[in-house]
């Protein structure tokens, strides 16, 4: 029962989202007022954030240092036993190295993104348990000074782990009251709006009739004077005699 327990943990382990080996050293702490989602965020929470994300990555770098001092291979203990307790250490590097990081840069860059707290919190729930595992192993097969060093770091990750449980509450209320508080605004803004009568405003689409078109009168024609006719008469054409 004991050996099918560590085995299912460790696979539990290896399939926590977001692995990403190879990454090298933290990220930068945050310190900007505004990050992650644009949401404004308080010196004190980035300051208690970074602090936890800091002593997690003190944490990180212990246990992974003890896990090499192990030799389980000596352990006495079946062969199976020892190959599911080697698979559980391989998997914890491994989430230290890779999961572990990645969670704690997204945390950083939005210091109060609740779905990225809970996901450190549920990190560090498997990291526990499987940790436990190999820390009871240690105990049973191991030296003691291999079960004293399993065992702080097991104490470490716990206060942690506590720490951070805190931090989602707090955070979760915070957002729940700053949600009520928006609901009372909209309640008092809809009323304000219910209690001024709409302004009535006519709009006047009737045309006003057109007036006719005054025809242009059209110019006097000048009259035409005629002159007497200067003319002289035409060859072969008699002129009347003048009177007697």
């Amino acid at each position: 029962m004991k050996r099918n327990l560590l085995f299912s943990i460790g696979i539990s382990l290896t399939l926590i989202p977001g692995s990403a080996a190879g990454q090298s050293g933290p990220a930068p702490i945050a310190v900007a007022a505004n990050v992650g989602q644009g949401q404004p965020v308080s010196y004190a929470s980035v300051t208690q954030l970074n602090g936890l994300l800091g002593q997690l990555e003190t944490i990180s770098k212990n246990t992974q240092a003890d896990l090499g001092k192990l030799r389980i291979e000596k352990w006495k203990a079946d062969g199976s036993y020892k190959k599911q307790a080697l698979g559980n250490v391989d998997s914890i590097e491994r989430n230290l190295q890779g999961a572990l990081p990645e969670i704690i840069s997204q945390l950083r860059n939005a210091p109060e993104d609740l779905p990225a707290s809970f996901k450190l919190y549920r990190n560090l729930d498997a990291l526990y348990d499987v940790l436990g595992s190999v820390a009871e192993g240690a105990g049973a097969f191991g030296s003691k000074d291999d079960l004293q060093a399993l065992s702080n770091d097991l104490s470490a990750f716990e206060a942690s782990r506590k720490q951070l449980a805190e931090r989602i509450e707090n955070l979760s209320s915070s957002k729940e009251a700053e949600l009520e508080r928006l609901r009372t605004q909209l309640k008092t803004l809809q009323a304000q709006v219910e209690a001024t009568p709409p302004k009535k405003i006519v709009v006047d689409d009737t045309e006003p009739p057109k007036k006719p078109t005054p025809k242009k009168k059209s110019a006097a024609k000048p009259a035409s004077t005629t002159t007497p006719s200067t003319a002289k008469p035409a060859a072969g054409q008699a002129q009347n005699p003048p009177p007697q």
